[in-house]
């Protein structure tokens, strides 16, 4: 692993355990995180994000804001059979974590972000509550 993987891996670890939404409607503090894919490979987008949703569960974490970009530095272009108006991760990792059965097991739903939140550029994964036994 890289040095930025590292630190981006313990800046996670370190919000994770300080960070937290007001659920004003359930009035009860839920736990968020915000993961910016910016930069990431498809291949290693999926592979953190896979990470990410293990690590959030098992720490119980309510919510998950990802980042991706809108896809307008894309490198789509260079590849004829995509489409030149989709920005690769904004489409790709959604249906990444849809189509994997461990991950949905641990999702309520999938949805997308407020413009506070980024807007086009991110989405929302609501996560269930850890089922301890």
């Amino acid at each position: 692993k890289t040095a930025y993987e590292i630190h981006r891996w313990l800046e996670f670890r370190r919000v994770l355990f300080r960070s937290k939404d007001l659920d004003l409607n359930k009035k009860k503090i839920k736990k968020s995180f915000t993961f910016d894919l910016h930069g990431y490979s498809l291949n290693d987008a999926n592979t953190k994000i896979n990470e990410i949703i293990y690590q959030a569960y098992n720490n119980e974490v309510g919510k998950l804001i990802i980042v991706t970009g809108k896809g307008l530095h894309s490198q789509n272009e260079k590849n004829p059979y995509v489409s030149k108006d989709l920005g690769i991760l904004k489409h790709a990792v959604p249906e990444y974590i849809k189509t994997n059965r461990e991950l949905m097991k641990m999702i309520n739903s999938i949805e997308d972000a407020s413009i506070d939140d980024g807007g086009a550029g991110a989405f929302y994964i609501y996560l269930k509550k850890k089922i301890t036994k």
